[in-house]
């Protein structure tokens, strides 16, 4: 293996690397600490060679092979500061480490003629770093391909351009790894590739926040640079020393006032961020309510021209008709023109509410288009279903409880898609419900009015903002306190 030219150039890599740096995290190397010899037995070949600050201490892999439970989140967040400090010393010198994981993070163990009490984190095995220039490093096609499964992003695995954000996803799972014990493989979705770790342990939510930013699979989501984690590290860290831990050193007498004190000001502030946040869901739903309704506005008369003044919607009324006398004969329709109607309505919907960003989702508009399209249309095919034998508001609640959650799944929402759905489709069926019991939505709705359709269709789109916007600031959040 030492007479490997990659190897060699690897190990030459590394050397040079080292002999540049000067930090505590990083081993360090001497100037003239790489050198290579001539040996002549069992045939002549020269040897390159490194010497090399010894580290002692373990690495974090044994230390979480001894906590099958995950570490303490005390000791997990150290090392997370440590280790985002060390990185952001490479990466000001436009250098990637390409290999982070728990094997190649140690422990230097601390003098005993030192009052240090603290053990300092060490980063080794730079074989793999490569220097980069601006944001990426340009992916040579002799470039070595270098991952480690279960810690390496999907860029850097396929081969593609890499940058700092590649060290955040691997730091992202080691730290995951170390807090629940369980290897990055052993938490993936089998579909989908994302960690499912939260109920493996319980840990701050905006750390858990964090972790999840760093780990995304589109390098966009995650943090720009080593200076934000840190910020975001320090607040968590001063939020966690805040006045109550000193409350032992205090006299019992003021012990107690001091703990009704500290309830006072927890009570204070929850309320106050349930207020606040209450607050900025108002102006989320408006925002977003005003622009589905607008695309809904526009959407919906222009599917009228398609479906009953041009050819194509002809062609589809046709088709429509055709395939469901086929497929489902007990199924009586005169006319196959509303579900064109219904189709632009659901491309409306899906559009705004995308075109809003409000709720932390990916703007995905062909997916939400397609995902909108195909939920109102299948709504409508239910809705046929109802007439034959319920009440035509029978049929609008069964059509909302289907239409609305395919439309919600295609909104590119970062997680918890299912509880998305369920309380948007509750929340639509329900109130749909309630007006026409109340009468205030006519149960004989007839979708050949433009008017009626906008009206109808713009409910629906508000009521979704209104559900999606108590998902996203209310239920997620508690789900996530709760470790789901």
């Amino acid at each position: 293996m030492e007479d490997a030219p990659k190897a060699l150039e690897l190990f030459i890599q590394e050397a040079s690397v080292l002999s540049s740096l000067h930090d505590p995290g990083i081993p360090r190397v001497e100037a003239g600490g790489f050198f290579q010899i001539n040996l002549v037995n069992p045939k002549p070949r020269q040897l390159a060679c490194l010497v090399m600050e010894k580290i002692h201490g373990p690495t974090l892999e044994e230390i979480s092979q001894a906590h099958p439970q995950g570490c303490p989140e005390d000791l997990v967040m150290d090392w997370f500061v440590q280790a985002i400090r060390i990185l952001r010393e490479l990466h000001k010198r436009q250098i990637i480490h390409r290999d982070i994981k728990p094997s190649n993070l140690m422990l230097r163990q601390p003098s005993i003629n030192t009052l240090q009490q603290t053990q300092q984190l060490v980063l080794i095995d730079f074989g793999g770093v490569k220097q980069f220039e601006g944001k990426i490093l340009n992916y040579q096609p002799t470039s070595t391909r270098l991952f480690s499964s279960g810690y390496s992003p999907p860029e850097q695995i396929s081969g593609t351009n890499v940058g700092p954000a590649a060290d955040f996803y691997a730091l992202g799972r080691t730290i995951i790894e170390l807090l629940t014990g369980r290897n990055p493989l052993h938490l993936e979705d089998p579909v989908t590739g994302e960690l499912s770790w939260r109920n493996q342990c319980r840990v701050n939510p905006q750390l858990a926040d964090l972790l999840d930013e760093m780990i995304q699979a589109d390098v966009k989501s995650r943090p720009a640079d080593a200076n934000i984690i840190r910020k975001r590290l320090v607040k968590l860290k001063a939020n966690a020393l805040q006045p109550g831990f000193l409350l032992p050193s205090i006299p019992n007498p003021w012990q107690i006032f001091a703990k009704i004190g500290e309830f006072i000001l927890s009570s204070i502030s929850f309320i106050w961020t349930i207020i606040y946040k209450s607050f900025i869901a108002c102006v989320v739903i408006l925002w977003t309510s005003l622009l589905s309704y607008i695309c809904v506005a526009i959407a919906t008369p222009l599917g009228f021209y398609v479906a009953y003044h041009s050819k194509l919607g002809n062609s589809i009324a046709e088709f429509t008709l055709q395939q469901l006398s086929r497929y489902i004969p007990a199924l009586n329709i005169n006319t196959g023109f509303e579900i064109v109607v219904f189709a632009f309505a659901g491309l409306g919907t899906a559009w705004g509410i995308t075109l809003s960003g409000s709720f932390g989702q990916q703007r995905k508009f062909q997916m939400a288009a397609l995902m909108g399209i195909i939920g109102y249309s299948l709504g409508w095919i239910i809705l046929q279903f109802a007439k034959q034998s319920h009440p035509a508001g029978t049929g609008l609640v069964l059509w909302a409880t289907v239409s609305v959650p395919l439309l919600t799944l295609g909104l590119g929402l970062r997680s918890h898609h299912l509880v998305y759905a369920f309380i948007a489709a509750l929340g639509n069926a329900t109130i749909v419900a309630s007006l026409i019991k109340l009468s205030w939505l006519s149960p004989v709705l007839s979708f050949s009015n433009i008017l009626n359709s906008i009206s109808f269709f713009g409910l629906i789109g508000i009521l979704s903002c209104l559900g999606l916007s108590v998902s996203y600031y209310f239920v997620v959040p508690c789900l996530r306190w709760l470790g789901w």
